[in-house]
């Protein structure tokens, strides 16, 4: 067997599956070395994709021509999206999945992709000549030869388990961690650190109170989450939602004393948006109930994911404080909550191409970057992926800005900003969250990788054949001229003010208890216009009526990110020696010195350089 590959990516989680299939697609030899080939994509915590902000870096994937979004569909149990209160910019899609079916989906796909070889194995040291990686060494004394080398080894470097007092090396529950890697990268001069995350208990649904607990269905619309592919084919399942009890909690505080947490074993820091139970008792001791969501893990399973519960408490207080619980009385579990400590690297080390900055040719991405969540591994690996392909055939990286994809957001936040935390996407750290909509990914992404070879022609067409049924919708309601008499009883009906004087429908659709669906119950033309779409209707339609409603704030945004692009063509990277500009302040030389920024719009996003700092640079620069 030849072991000479143009990439090689380590670890089959999420970042590596679609790393692996990318870089494949885009001609490059490529072989995924992993533990399992059994678990490939492994669901190590909540079988669910999606939620906020992470949704749409799903649709991304997706419109970039990657796999996530295709393996949930087929794979989904439950659908729902999520914020539709709220305005659409943060309308984010959450799919509850089938465990077993997401992996075996996912290695359908692999074995399938031409270019691409499996190696059931464990990289134990990186081998590196001349600044250059070439290749990895595994535990069976195999070399792997390749140009380069894409690192998605998740929670499994030096990982190490916590249940009470006990501790174990591994990289997930009865899986080996793996002890020697991390340290055959750092002796090159990379910085590591450790971070922590946590499971809860799973339980069987045949011992659960149902009657004691509400149901959560999902939703049964138009919505998915690929904008190619067919529709949900599982059966559909509820998930369930009670509350923790003050019995529950004085259970888990008289554990506190071997929790890991708080007894000084776990030194590292873990996720602050998704703590653990007992972190919650301490940060909120006056709260007598927490939420907990209890979703199932697939189709054909009695097993449940107690989602609220995470823990890594002692298993007997963990099991007794769930039975403190009405609805989980007489619950039985499956294997108790832990919580583990892994090694990551500084991803301010990193190029916003995910490659190294210290060693050429080796990329990182997912939790060894220091983040947290399936999505966001997900997103850097297929950038990773792809930024790897082109650099073995001579080509300039694929670069997203912050105001082209959540994508983009995550990976300036990682190499920028740097981490203290386990990071997890949110609407909040995207500031166009308006141009950054899930309905529109494939607006933002297609035609650029489909430009790239990634992004194949049905799924450019598919996008040039949506963009035409929104575009028309668009055209006709900019056309078609409202007289008032004619529509002022129906407006009444609808709940909105009558009109003064005739307009154009599209001024209608602005007003907010108006929609294209609900005039199009009272103008018939209109109706005609959206039926004559006859696929994914629903989907075009929304995105029309998001872009007619809220254009206004559409196009301010998009002056506000064109300003800003300014800045990111003024490149900085070698122009200045840090250390000498004295003109700004120590922090500032500090902190650019230590990431060396590539544009003048990157520094000034780095924590510790002032609008004052940027200014000097702009003057020395003789802007």
């Amino acid at each position: 067997m030849n072991f000479q590959y143009d990439v090689i990516v380590i670890g089959g989680g999420h970042a590596g599956c679609e790393a692996a299939v990318a870089s494949a697609n885009l001609g490059a030899k490529t072989c995924l070395i992993t533990m399992d080939m059994n678990k490939i994509a492994q669901m190590s915590c909540n079988p669910a994709i999606g939620g906020i902000a992470k949704g749409q870096i799903v649709r991304e994937i997706d419109a970039l021509g990657g796999e996530m979004a295709h393996v949930t569909d087929a794979t989904a149990v439950q659908f729902r999206m999520l914020n539709q209160g709220k305005g659409p910019a943060v309308w984010s899609p959450r799919a509850q999945c089938d465990r077993g079916k997401f992996i075996w989906k996912w290695r359908e796909i692999l074995d399938h992709t031409d270019n691409l070889d499996i190696w059931q194995d464990q990289a134990d040291e990186l081998l590196v000549e001349n600044g250059q990686a070439i290749g990895v060494r595994t535990i069976w004394g195999v070399e792997f030869r390749a140009r380069c080398v894409v690192v998605t080894a998740g929670t499994f470097l030096n990982g190490l388990m916590h249940i009470g007092r006990f501790q174990y090396p591994g990289g997930r529950c009865a899986e080996p961690a793996v002890p020697h890697f991390t340290e055959s990268i750092t002796r090159w001069g990379i910085r590591s650190e450790r971070m922590k995350t946590g499971t809860p208990v799973r339980i069987d649904r045949r011992s659960v109170h149902f009657e004691d607990m509400e149901i959560q269905d999902g939703e049964q619309d138009f919505h998915q989450f690929s904008y190619m592919g067919p529709h949900r084919q599982l059966k559909q399942l509820p998930c369930w939602t009670c509350y923790t009890t003050p019995e529950s909690h004085e259970v888990l505080r008289g554990g506190l004393a071997d929790s890991p947490l708080f007894n000084g074993q776990i030194q590292s820091t873990g996720p602050r948006y998704c703590p653990s139970i007992e972190t919650k008792l301490v940060t909120f001791p006056d709260k007598d109930q927490h939420p907990l969501f209890l979703e199932p893990e697939g189709e054909d399973t009695n097993e449940m994911y107690l989602n609220g519960f995470s823990s890594s408490m002692p298993m007997d207080v963990q099991l007794n404080a769930i039975h403190q619980i009405p609805a989980l009385r007489d619950a039985k579990i499956y294997r108790p909550g832990y919580a583990i400590e892994y090694d990551y690297f500084d991803p301010t080390q990193l190029k916003h191409s995910l490659e190294s900055k210290i060693i050429d040719g080796l990329f990182f991405a997912g939790q060894v970057n220091g983040t947290t969540g399936y999505e966001e591994a997900g997103g850097q690996g297929l950038v990773a992926g792809i930024n790897a392909a082109l650099k073995c055939a001579g080509n300039e990286p694929f670069i997203m800005h912050r105001d082209e994809s959540y994508i983009g957001v995550l990976i300036d936040d990682l190499t920028t900003k740097g981490v203290d935390e386990p990071y997890r996407m949110f609407t909040s750290r995207a500031e166009y969250r308006i141009l950054l909509r899930q309905d529109d990914a494939d607006a933002r992404l297609t035609k650029r990788s489909y430009q790239l070879g990634l992004a194949t022609r049905e799924r450019y067409d598919w996008w040039l054949k949506k963009k035409e049924g929104i575009d028309k919708i668009i055209r006709f309601c900019e056309e078609l001229p409202i007289k008032a008499s004619d529509i002022n009883t129906q407006l009444e009906t609808l709940g909105t003010t009558p009109l003064r004087a005739g307009c154009k429908l599209v001024d209608l659709i602005a007003r907010p208890h108006l929609s294209l669906n609900n005039l199009s119950e009272i103008i018939p033309s209109l109706k005609e216009v959206i039926d004559s779409i006859d696929e994914r209707q629903g989907e075009i339609v929304e995105s029309a009526e998001i872009k007619m409603k809220y254009k206004g704030y559409i196009e301010r945004e998009r002056m506000v990110a064109d300003k800003m692009h300014r800045l990111e063509d003024i490149k900085i990277k070698g122009r200045f020696n840090y250390q000498a500009l004295h003109e700004i302040s120590t922090e500032g030389r500090q902190k650019l010195e230590r990431i060396d920024p590539e544009t003048l719009a990157e520094a000034s996003r780095i924590p510790g350089v002032s609008p004052s700092d940027i200014n000097v640079m702009l003057i020395l620069l003789g802007r």
